[in-house]
């Protein structure tokens, strides 16, 4: 396991104050940029952060396991899960979830010898996705926001996409740690594109699994494979970028790559409920299994540049509207 450095304390430039219609402040754009995440305080009124951890506790609730084929998330917690490509899967359920709001299992909500459900469906499931932005009113309110836009064009987006959305729960005992991953190795665009928008509804710590972040990993590491679907249909994998596919965003400074055998430190990220962390395609971040008794309900939702070439080998396909744009 990677070293964690203790949460640092919020920078004061990181308020909701600050971040009005017209975007980061200079000070927050330049964190983001040698950090590769910046932390903001408070970004949600408490009302609507309540709101949004009501209705996804509502759709947990409500929603039919009749006719649930009972498709498992695996954080790939395991190597082999890594060479294998299963470390997600590659079901239809999930292949066609792109436009729809579906239902993920936790694998540690099962019994191993039987494949019984040993909690409570609204107390196994790992994710919610991938379309809340367009089909949840509540969480589509959250996400096409001018705030939003703001922040996008103070990344420099022209034509940004909002490709898809979660309700992550990280769930009591069960909640499983997820490796040191880069969101653009899974929403790939040519050159590399992605912005993570990450809201937590529910205090983040160290003991229910808060993220950790490499600071300053989005410079030094490239996107070298992606996650796609396999020729045949047969599920997914992860494939080499290859020589024709960028590895750093477009006109990004990179710094020399971590000597082999060298361990990035990882810098704990403990949040308050109504934090919004925007998170950098390439930036290298984690999170431990959640063994405390308190659920880490968040919402995430993914950002890339329309302009960029995302292709039909991408495990996430559009709908026919096409991804969902950001700006009016």
């Amino acid at each position: 396991m990677a070293p964690s450095l203790p949460s640092p304390p919020p920078s004061p430039t990181s308020s909701s104050q600050d971040l009005l219609e017209e975007g980061l402040t200079p000070e927050q754009l330049q964190t983001y940029n040698e950090d590769g995440y910046l932390i903001i305080p408070d970004a949600l009124p408490a009302s609507t952060t309540a709101s949004l951890l009501r209705e996804a506790q509502s759709l947990l609730s409500n929603f039919s396991l009749s006719s649930h084929p009972m498709t498992k998330f695996s954080t790939g917690d395991s190597d082999d899960d890594d060479k294998n490509g299963a470390a997600h899967v590659g079901d239809d359920y999930f292949l066609t979830s792109g436009d729809k709001i579906r239902f993920f299992f936790e694998e540690d909500a099962f019994d191993p010898s039987t494949n019984e459900l040993l909690k409570p469906k609204h107390r196994a499931i790992n994710k919610i996705g991938h379309y809340l932005h367009e089909l949840n009113p509540a969480f589509r309110d959250a996400t096409l926001t001018p705030r939003h836009a703001a922040i996008a064009r103070s990344f420099g987006f022209k034509d940004p996409r909002v490709l898809q959305s979660m309700v992550i729960c990280k769930q009591p005992e069960i909640g499983g740690r997820v490796k040191p991953h880069q969101d653009s190795t899974f929403l790939y665009t040519n050159p590399p594109s992605a912005v993570g928008f990450w809201i937590a509804l529910e205090d983040a710590t160290a003991e229910n699994g808060c993220l950790s972040f490499a600071k300053g990993s989005h410079r030094r590491t490239p996107i070298n494979s992606r996650f796609v679907r396999k020729p045949d249909g047969s599920g997914v994998e992860f494939a080499e970028v290859g020589v024709d596919g960028a590895s750093y965003p477009k006109d990004f400074k990179v710094e020399k790559e971590i000597a082999v055998g060298e361990e990035e430190t990882y810098t704990l990220g403990e949040v308050k409920a109504g934090t919004l962390v925007l998170i950098h395609g390439n930036l290298l971040h984690q999170s431990e299994k959640n063994r405390s008794g308190r659920s880490r309900f968040i919402y995430t939702f993914h950002v890339i540049e329309g302009r960029e070439k995302y292709d039909e080998r991408n495990w996430l396909q559009p709908s026919e509207k096409g991804f969902s744009r950001l700006y009016n």
